[in-house]
């Protein structure tokens, strides 16, 4: 039977497999998917968790197995998983490294595409668009799974998510560096995500997705300008217009869910779940008009909430909104406000209290996103930063994913 709105929670943490020593990045997810598994799978399952493989051989995906009626004790379940994991890989010289890209990887030397399974779908997606490239190969975030259950209650979740979805990376931030530079920017994943697949813009959009309420409007809006496009290219008809598509929250008519895309992975699974948490408390007053009705926040277009989006992205909680409209929406009466005061103010009232997740959300709105933590510890103007430097602070976040501690700079 098809869960209803907030009958139950997806999360899915993408984390890196590093050599120890370096910590460069180390393609050997599939012995360690094999060794959990005794066979070469691209899924084990573990009980309450599992983990899968990704695009790229130096990733490990960490998720919920099926939907969970809470998220309480999903962040020691995960990193359960991590000291599982890390005793596979000690004996390889390697370990798990958060955040949401590798500081120093190249990734045209150094990424290497899943080679088993589903392997010509990934082949495709390489001959395509070239998946060696940042947007691709370099990049872990956290997906949040929600149930909807028919028209009506996907319309009102579609709606509250894409009001919240521009101010996400505000607090998720976690990816300040790219091969050894500062570039300026917070968020560098969802940056080279957004233009990872120019070559057909129908497949991205504007990250914040249309305004369709429907299982038909979304359809018609969507997915059949991505079928269209995508077929030109596609010959074999391999790909699913529907897992193509790469907005920052996407519907999964399959399984009946929204998966919200935008969040980084964070420096260990007390704040990824925090994170999670927060985003869905949000997007549940929302839906239950706390603030705004469903009529109002359905009238937005995508085009008035992308530069929200951008913003965020390149400045995190120092980004300043000044929509009087979209503040009144979250229950804010300012002429504008930073995105970190925005956050505190939400999550002060509403009380987000999830599996220890107050104590990792009150270290970002005190010290900022981690991408900001990050750089207090390497300097902020945007310049090389000694590698060594580099490897320091970020073995520390290792540990900090092995202990499950949040970073403080």
């Amino acid at each position: 039977m098809a869960l209803g709105l907030f009958g139950g929670f997806g999360i899915e943490v993408e984390t890196m497999i590093v050599h120890a020593d370096d910590l460069s990045v180390f393609p050997v997810a599939d012995r360690v998917l094999q060794a959990a598994g005794d066979r070469l799978s691209g899924d084990v399952t573990r009980g309450e968790t599992a983990w899968s493989n990704e695009l790229v051989l130096h990733v490990i995906e960490l998720k919920s197995n099926g939907p969970r009626a809470s998220l309480d004790g999903l962040s020691s379940a995960f990193t359960a998983d991590v000291s599982a994991i890390e005793a596979l890989l000690e004996p390889l010289g390697a370990r798990l490294l958060p955040t949401a890209m590798h500081p120093l990887m190249n990734p045209l030397r150094d990424a290497r595409i899943w080679p088993h399974g589903t392997r010509e779908v990934y082949a495709l997606y390489d001959r395509i668009f070239g998946v060696s490239g940042h947007g691709w190969a370099n990049l872990q975030s956290v997906h949040v799974n929600l149930p909807f259950s028919g028209d009506r209650e996907f319309g009102a979740l579609h709606a509250a998510i894409r009001m919240v979805l521009p101010i996400i990376p505000a607090l998720a931030a976690s990816s300040p560096l790219v091969e050894g530079r500062v570039t300026g920017i917070l968020d560098n994943r969802l940056s080279v995500y957004r233009g990872n697949q120019r070559l057909i813009p129908s497949i991205t959009g504007m990250v914040v997705p249309e305004r369709a309420y429907t299982r038909a409007e979304y359809e018609d809006r969507i997915l059949r300008p991505i079928a269209r496009d995508v077929a030109r290219l596609d010959e074999g008809g391999i790909l699913d217009p529907e897992w193509v598509n790469s907005r920052g929250a996407i519907a999964r008519f399959v399984r009946d869910s929204i998966e919200i895309r935008v969040i980084d992975a964070q420096e260990c699974n007390r704040a990824n779940v925090a994170v999670a948490a927060a985003t869905i408390a949000v997007v549940r007053a929302l839906v239950e008009e706390r603030w705004s009705s469903h009529a109002e926040q359905r009238s937005w277009h995508e085009s008035r909430l992308e530069p929200i989006f951008t913003s965020a992205t390149r400045s995190a909680g120092d980004a300043v909104v000044s929509d009087e409209e979209y503040l009144r929406c979250l229950g804010v009466s300012r002429r504008s406000l930073s995105l970190r005061e925005l956050w505190a103010h939400l999550i002060e009232s509403l009380d987000v209290r999830v599996d220890g997740s107050r104590g990792a959300l009150e270290v970002i709105l005190r010290n900022g996103c981690l991408s900001e933590r990050i750089l207090r510890a390497t300097g902020t103007a945007p310049a090389d930063v000694h590698a060594e430097l580099i490897r320091e602070i970020y073995g520390e976040l290792a540990d900090c994913l092995r202990h499950d501690r949040s970073f403080e700079a």
